[in-house]
């Protein structure tokens, strides 16, 4: 049986630095390694990813939807994880100030732009990663799905998505 499972996530910026956290080694997902502040939507957030996303800034970070600027949804992703489908919401934002808290899930930095790639990141993440760094922010959202090119290497392909203007 295939489940299907939403997330939220956002990349936060300040003076060019990424918001990003070094996971606890004892999480279940992706222990030890990098990633930015977000998580698994609530069934009740369904029809509104970008309240699930503040909501997940918020109980990481303790920044307030009033400390953050520029907030856009830049990305859907789309992927296939064993028994389970993940449509994941990754919004940008400015940060309005740099101190944040700290939780269980992991350790904040902010990390300079030209470091975060450096960073041991899950694939997936990298890949989203680079092409923002590579494409910058968009006037539309990026869909990408994820999966295995001709030469069996996994590869997340990316589409503007575009509403279609009907003649």
């Amino acid at each position: 049986m295939i489940r299907a499972r939403m997330m939220a996530t956002a990349m936060l910026f300040n003076d060019g630095d990424l918001l990003m956290m070094k996971r606890s080694p004892t999480r279940t997902l992706n222990p030890g390694m990098w990633a930015v502040v977000g998580g698994h939507m609530e069934p009740e957030e369904i029809n509104d990813p970008l309240d699930a996303c503040l909501r997940e800034i918020y109980e990481e970070t303790g920044l307030q939807p009033s400390e953050l600027t520029e907030m856009k949804l830049q990305y859907i992703l789309i992927r296939q994880n064993r028994q389970e489908i993940r449509q994941q919401f990754i919004y940008t934002a400015q940060s309005a100030r740099r101190d944040v808290l700290q939780t269980d899930e992991g350790i904040l930095y902010w990390i300079p732009r030209e470091q975060v790639l450096q960073r041991e990141i899950p694939f997936i993440f990298h890949t989203l990663l680079e092409h923002y760094f590579s494409h910058g922010p968009a006037p539309h959202i990026w869909i990408g799905t994820a999966g295995i090119s001709a030469s069996a290497s996994p590869t997340v392909h990316w589409t503007p998505l575009v509403d279609p203007v009907m003649n």
